[in-house]
């Protein structure tokens, strides 16, 4: 990533990070909605509720930024950690294979790599108060990295069919 050439300026946060939040919002959705629909309440509870704080979030970011110049960026345009998007899988069967351990797991790696990218901000800006917001950020991504990991303390991992079943020997 190259961010701080990317985002030099408080609207240039601005624009990343509500790009990350909405993109937590629909995730969140998502994923609250098919652990409700497999009978998983309490774990649907939590992705709703994270939902619900990172819209918050967006919506308290959102009014922040009025009066600053904020760019509309194009999804190739954010300043991601990695090189670009990663590849994606169909998205019905990810749901299909999907456990509450699994969508914990993505959210507990999702709430990482949003931290690591404020971190990443500012260790690397120039400017002041684009440094002071990346801290704030970080501490929030902390609360919600503490929150999946007690979701994660109460979910069963599931089980693999090599442990489960032992390995079978090649034929």
């Amino acid at each position: 990533m190259n961010a701080s050439r990317s985002i030099r300026s408080v609207g240039d946060f601005y624009a990343h990070a509500l790009a990350i939040e909405r993109e937590a919002v629909a995730r969140y959705r998502e994923f609250a909605e098919h652990m409700a629909d497999h009978g998983n309440e309490a774990v649907a509870s939590l992705f709703a509720s994270l939902a619900e704080v990172e819209g918050e979030h967006a919506a308290a970011l959102e009014r922040r930024a009025a009066g600053v110049p904020v760019p509309q960026l194009q999804g190739w345009e954010y300043s991601w950690l990695d090189d670009g998007p990663p590849e994606t899988v169909s998205h019905d069967l990810i749901f299909h294979l999907m456990t509450p351990w699994h969508a914990l797991q993505i959210a507990l790696s999702a709430e990482r790599r949003a931290k690591d990218f404020f971190e990443h901000i500012r260790n690397a800006a120039s400017d002041a108060r684009v440094r002071e917001l990346a801290e704030e950020f970080m501490r929030e991504e902390d609360e919600h990295i503490d929150w999946v990991n007690r979701a994660l303390a109460q979910a069963p991992r599931p089980i693999s069919w090599e442990e489960d079943l032992g390995r079978v020997p090649p034929s």
